[in-house]
């Protein structure tokens, strides 16, 4: 969800060859939300064409869902996205592991203004780090001074388990390998190790997987029939599935290649998560209704750090606020073949948006943004 001055991480960098060359002459999908919604089909277009061979936007307000695409779910072919068809949402998945950390908060397990040291002694420490000044909250919030790291799929990678799972001990390890950017509380430095972290936070106190216990407290709750917290070693993705690709844009023409495959818990805690558009929806609108959380651990998580003009981060959620005046709250993530996005109104109003590519340099992420505020927006104008 937030610009945060392009230092926003792409999860992959790796080679990619190139297998195919269309123009690039996007169909467009909608039945009649597509002559109701003029303007975020408009705008969709304008995204679809900086971005994957597909992309598609569910979205609507207090008891009215649509849906629009552009483009293909699957390169030569007319198939488009629907809005439930699973893809992997990267760093959405960030929501889900702060909404476990505020409920083991409530439950007076965890305290936010804690140092990490107390729970993980050990863990943050060396290389300039100590874990002693570092707490859970600025973990969430990304203030904790922790370098930006993305796990590789292909370069660099952190040391695998023989069976090319990983473990969260070991992608946190690697991230804490590069240096502090700031001292704890300084600055806002978005980064996946804060999230591993906390992972292995999740898993301390609870004494289960952290893949486990956010589908015990958040996904099976919520009855997100169609969201998956894959375990280790479980790499497939669910069907019905939007294929995921890596590519390449030149002018009014494209180079797709399938997206590589690598284990989910390569992302683990910070961006392993399967979904769809409509439980995205269904997850974001309860959370911001304070369905998932108490008010006092909402609130929590609500209170926002500004890192933009009208853009602001609390723990593991954005709050950002539209052209038409109205606030949402919501994620963005970008993993291997995904880039995606959710933001919610506390009014009902939503918007969640996939593309089947992730770019590493030109990512259209000016145009998801306009995408999400035109629909947020074109919402409220026809219901006032």
């Amino acid at each position: 969800m937030i610009k945060r001055n392009r230092t926003k991480l792409s999860l992959v960098v790796g080679a990619v060859c190139a297998t195919m060359l269309t123009l690039a002459t996007p169909a467009a999908h909608a039945g009649t939300a597509e002559d109701d919604h003029s303007a975020t089909l408009a705008a969709l277009k304008a995204f679809q064409a900086s971005a994957g061979p597909g992309a598609a936007i569910h979205a609507g307000g207090p008891g009215e869902s649509w849906t629009l695409s552009a483009g293909t779910g699957t390169i030569n072919s007319d198939r488009p996205i629907k809005s439930d068809e699973h893809f992997r949402i990267g760093s959405q998945t960030k929501t889900f592991t702060a909404v476990v950390l505020l409920q083991l908060v409530d439950e007076g397990k965890v305290s936010l203004d804690a140092p990490i040291a107390d729970y993980l002694p050990g863990v943050v420490t060396g290389n300039g780090y100590d874990g002693t000044r570092i707490t859970v909250r600025q973990l969430l919030q990304h203030t904790s001074g922790l370098a930006a790291y993305t796990p590789q799929v292909v370069i660099d990678k952190p040391e695998s388990n023989p069976d090319g799972t990983y473990e969260l001990a070991e992608l946190v390890r690697k991230g804490l390998s590069f240096a502090p950017v700031s001292a704890p509380g300084a600055g806002f430095t978005y980064s996946n190790t804060n999230y591993l972290i906390l992972g292995m936070l999740v898993e301390k106190v609870t004494g289960q997987r952290v893949h486990e216990t956010v589908t015990r407290r958040v996904i099976e709750p919520l009855g997100l029939g169609r969201t998956v917290f894959p375990a280790p070693g479980q790499r497939a993705l669910p069907t019905p599935a939007v294929n995921g690709y890596h590519g390449l844009r030149v002018g009014g023409f494209y180079l797709w290649t399938p997206a590589l495959t690598y284990d989910p818990s390569l992302f683990s805690s910070a961006g392993a998560v399967i979904s769809t558009l409509e439980d995205l929806t269904t997850f974001y609108q309860a959370l911001v209704a304070g369905r998932v959380l108490s008010a006092s651990g909402l609130a929590e998580m609500q209170k926002v750090r500004e890192v933009g003009p009208k853009v602001g981060f609390g723990l593991g959620i954005g709050r950002k606020e539209l052209s038409c005046g109205i606030v949402a709250w919501g994620h963005d993530g970008g993993v291997p073949g995904y880039f995606s996005q959710t933001m919610v109104t506390e009014n009902g109003r939503h918007a969640s948006v996939v593309t089947n590519a992730l770019f590493q340099v030109n990512a259209p992420v000016d145009q998801m943004h306009d995408l999400l505020d035109t629909a947020l927006c074109e919402d409220a104008a026809r219901r006032s």
